[in-house]
């Protein structure tokens, strides 16, 4: 049974990935800072497979070890997909607090790559590193500076990863616009029910995971043909 770790799990495009890797047997352990919501998505998925879940924040040195020795000593994939978005609305950089930037980058970039860290060394030939990357990465939209700049980071972390390491595979993902609490979060307010949901964005995150696609930056929504217009 393959073995994955999901951070920032218990709801949105984290949960609806656990769903699908758990209806393909892959074995799984799950983070979330909400510990209930967490308690929720770990019930729903142990009816279908081995699954851990343990509460807590990425950014703290114990917990991503307390989600490493459960995984064990060999791991398949690694899903770095917990963020945090700062502020919202998203201040302008001149006036963007820079203790919440280094929070922001603590969570978004180190953490990830301290995961990374860690589980590298039991990886395998052939084991996948996603981190969940967004538009706001390469797209420089005002009010954005802060969550854009800690995505760029970890884009680039990424691609460096994926050339020291290639006998693995390491993507950077933007998954495109969905209808999650956090999109909601950046838009206080605004109808969002015209986005589509986490789910929509599963098929080529699962395309990149047990295909073969080379290393590098993908759009999730590109990697699965569209369904044929009905006439």
């Amino acid at each position: 049974m393959p073995i994955a770790i999901i951070t920032g799990s218990s709801r949105g495009l984290g949960l609806a990935l656990a769903r699908a890797l758990a209806e393909r047997g892959w074995a799984l352990v799950l983070d979330a800072r909400g510990a209930a919501d967490l308690e929720r998505a770990a019930r729903e998925l142990g009816s279908i497979t081995d699954v851990l879940a343990i509460p807590g924040d990425v950014s703290d040195d114990w917990h991503r070890g307390a989600l490493l020795n459960a995984a064990g000593e060999e791991i398949d994939l690694l899903v770095n997909n917990a963020s945090l978005l700062g502020p919202s609305p998203q201040p302008p950089l001149g006036r963007y607090p820079l203790d919440t930037l280094e929070r922001v980058y603590r969570v978004n970039v180190l953490a990830p790559l301290a995961l990374a860290q860690l589980a590298l060394p039991r990886m395998t030939d052939g084991g996948v590193i996603v981190n969940v990357s967004s538009d706001a990465a390469v797209e420089p939209y005002a009010g954005w500076g802060g969550y854009g700049s800690s995505k760029a980071a970890l884009d680039q972390l990424t691609a460096i990863l994926a050339e020291e390491h290639p006998a693995l595979r390491i993507y950077a993902v933007d998954p495109g616009d969905m209808r999650t609490a956090m999109h909601q979060e950046a838009f206080p307010g605004e109808d969002i029910s015209d986005i589509p949901p986490a789910e929509a964005s599963v098929p080529g995150l699962l395309r990149l995971i047990e295909g073969d696609l080379p290393s590098g930056r993908y759009l999730a929504r590109e990697l699965v043909p569209a369904a044929p217009a009905l006439r």
